[in-house]
């Protein structure tokens, strides 16, 4: 018996029609669903039912068909992009200009615990600042020229520390990406 409304399988005139109802190519499409063009074409071109993870994906698509919308990464980015990360999940990308001051981001969970600025949807440079701060050891630390010579950073700066420590925390499961 099963759980969950969910077929057990999906033809490939079903895939390709999902695909265009999304506006996506082969090639779009296939890097969506962690797979590669070749199989996207031999499902689009066979005569015989698919199943496996690919049959559950369609589902959710075919239910909510802005979900790649709400998981593609902004292409308009700032000087430096970070992505705060709960284990392998993407749960906030920060842009960031440093120069100007400015903050944007994008929210991938609804989950308020796992988002880097909570409910703030809209943070300031000064909450930003505070944000990437609390990712790092205190300036005040003790030694804390031991600790910069350890990670051979010349200065304490959140940036530097967390790109070399990934803003990783003891027995914290949350940690930062840093893309410039």
């Amino acid at each position: 018996m099963n759980k969950y409304v969910i077929a057990k399988c999906i033809t490939g005139e079903e895939i390709k029609a999902l695909r265009q109802t999304l506006n996506m190519t082969q090639r779009e499409f296939a890097g969506f669903a962690g797979c590669s063009v070749p199989t996207v074409e031999r499902w689009e071109s066979g005569k015989k039912e698919i199943t496996g993870p690919i049959v559950t994906l369609a589902e959710l698509l075919k239910r909510d068909n802005e979900i790649p919308e709400k998981l593609e990464i902004p292409s308009d980015r700032l000087k430096l992009r970070l992505f705060y990360m709960y284990e392998n999940m993407v749960c906030t990308i920060i842009d960031v200009d440093e120069v100007i001051r400015k903050v944007r981001i994008k929210n991938y969970t609804d989950n308020l615990l796992f988002r880097a600025f909570g409910r703030n949807t809209e943070p300031s440079f000064d909450d930003y600042e505070s944000f990437i701060r609390s990712r790092c050891f205190p300036e005040s630390r003790d030694k804390l020229k031991l600790e910069l010579k350890r990670l051979d950073i010349p200065f304490y700066d959140p940036i530097m520390i967390i790109e070399k420590t990934g803003g990783r925390m003891a027995d914290d499961h949350f940690w930062i990406r840093i893309e410039r």
